[in-house]
């Protein structure tokens, strides 16, 4: 963190921030530009992109200044980066910590920083368990009172819920009042004291007075945050643990779908079809489908499964709750279902060649032995290409995690507000809309307002989703590994 004294024709300003980017730009470009170049020697000049922060005191994120703008640039100790729950971060010197109305020193902010997460664990379980259960009854009380109209006994309940849910209401205030009540004083680049409530306030560090083993352990930290945190400011602070949660869900959800569907169809083809010019055919059509665009696949799982069984399926089962629909919606079931659609070529083709490699003598010696050919199948053929099976399941894995085009259409949300497994029954919700690290990566890096401060977590973001993919990969692989060995004895 640098602290720069600057002299932007004749204006003099003091700026805190980080040195974002440093490039050397031509004399001549700038003057091009209607920059006045008179001040400056040579032909070249170094621009510097500065990070300032305070958003809210601030009106830019950004400034850009000429290296011959700056007096002095200097690493000044006590300048502090603050972490908050919106509006970005805060660059300052923290001058004392207030709590309960008396100043105190800094050393105490550990302390008020802790006592701070554990009131802010207590809200958000107040909202996501104990309101949300209250909402869940109301909820449920309220079809029941459309099947039976106004009863007292309805009546009753009703009161007794909102009764709950006003006492939690109060329990909640008085936590955010408690949020409120202290704070951190700071001193901006403009010599403003700024109180900052420590309810806003997730973390306070010094980056100048950390050394190299204190900034590991930070970055540790901090890479620890983004994987389990929730995204906050519009998905452009925070972290990613919904998309991450979302994304793999949906990819084993997917799996459980397309394998079986996969190997069933293989089979047929290999082991029962005729070998005739309609089976042919069929092949052919399989290896086809590969070649389909993404989101052709998304526009039939949007009018099929979302609008055409997601829509019966309302009908005959939450006919209650029409006209909101509950499957006749996108969803990670359409998701999931629409990419399994998608990656079912992959798994039968493998599957079939897998099929193909077993020698027939084993086949035959199995008959020989009095076995049936669902028994010679099922004990025999199947175990042998299993590690077939697992090489489309790994190639399917692989395409279906990165997709996105079609997930817009049938279930991917920009902000979901909960998982699709949670503490609320049935545990399982197959109709909820999800988080996807694909599209999160394309929602910050290009619907940001702010496309330079995203830009490190759509780096993170892409880097992660790699991993992910990697780590998928890796595991089937190794169960693959481990089953060729098991039956390597039997293909000779």
């Amino acid at each position: 963190m640098y602290q720069f004294e600057l002299d932007i024709s004749g204006n003099k300003q003091t700026v805190i921030g980080e040195l974002y980017e440093k490039k050397s730009i031509s004399v001549k470009q700038l003057a091009e530009a209607g920059v006045d170049v008179s001040q400056i020697d040579g032909d070249r000049v170094e621009r510097y992109l500065i990070k300032t922060g305070n958003r809210e005191r601030v009106e830019l994120d950004f400034i850009t200044v000429l290296e011959t703008q700056v007096e002095s640039r200097t690493l000044a100790d006590g300048i502090a980066v603050i972490d908050r729950v919106k509006n970005g971060k805060f660059y300052g010197y923290p001058i004392s910590f207030i709590d309960d109305g008396v100043s105190k020193s800094m050393t105490d902010l550990p302390d008020g920083l802790s006592a701070a997460d554990k009131v802010r664990d207590e809200i958000r379980q107040l909202q996501q368990t104990d309101i949300a259960e209250i909402n869940r009854q109301l909820e449920l009380l309220r079809l029941e009172e459309r099947k039976q109209g106004q009863q007292p006994e309805l009546e009753l309940r009703r009161e007794k819920l909102e009764q709950d849910y006003s006492a939690l209401e109060q329990r909640l205030f008085a936590l955010r009042q408690k949020l409120e009540q202290d704070a951190v004083l700071v001193r901006d680049m403009a010599g403003v004291m700024v109180r900052l409530p420590l309810g806003q306030v997730l973390d306070l560090w010094y980056p100048n007075n950390l050394n190299f083993i204190e900034k590991l352990a930070h970055w540790g930290h901090q890479v620890g945050k983004f994987v389990s945190e929730d995204p906050r400011e519009a998905n452009t602070e925070g972290g990613v643990f919904p998309a991450i949660f979302g994304t793999v869900f949906m990819v084993l959800l997917m799996s459980v779908v397309v394998t079986p569907l996969g190997v069933m169809a293989a089979v047929y083809l290999h082991e029962y079809a005729g070998k005739n010019r309609f089976t042919n055919l069929i092949r052919v059509a399989v290896i086809n489908l590969a070649g389909v665009p993404s989101i052709v696949y998304g526009v039939f799982g949007l009018g099929f499964f979302v609008y055409m069984v997601g829509g019966s399926v309302d009908e005959i089962f939450f006919s209650d709750q029409l006209p909101a629909p509950t499957f006749g919606t996108p969803g990670i079931l359409w998701s999931a279902l629409t990419l399994a659609i998608l990656t079912l070529p992959v798994v039968i083709v493998s599957t079939e060649e897998g099929l193909a490699r077993i020698p027939n003598s084993v086949r035959h010696g199995s008959l020989a032995l009095g076995a049936t050919q669902a028994e010679t199948l099922w004990r025999i053929v199947l175990p042998m290409a299993s590690p077939a099976i697992m090489t489309g399941l790994i190639l399917a894995v692989a395409r279906a995690a990165g997709e996105v085009a079609p997930l817009m259409l049938v279930g991917v949300v920009k902000m979901a507000p909960t998982l699709p497994v949670d503490g609320q029954f049935p545990y399982l919700h197959l109709d909820r809309k999800f988080m996807h690290l694909g599209y999160h990566i394309y929602d910050v890096g290009f619907q940001s307002p702010n496309v330079e401060a995203a830009r490190p977590l759509v780096y993170a973001t892409s880097f992660l989703l790699v991993t992910v993919i990697v780590g998928l990969n890796l595991t089937a692989i190794g169960i693959r590994n481990h089953l060729r060995e098991k039956y390597r004895s039997l293909e000779y």
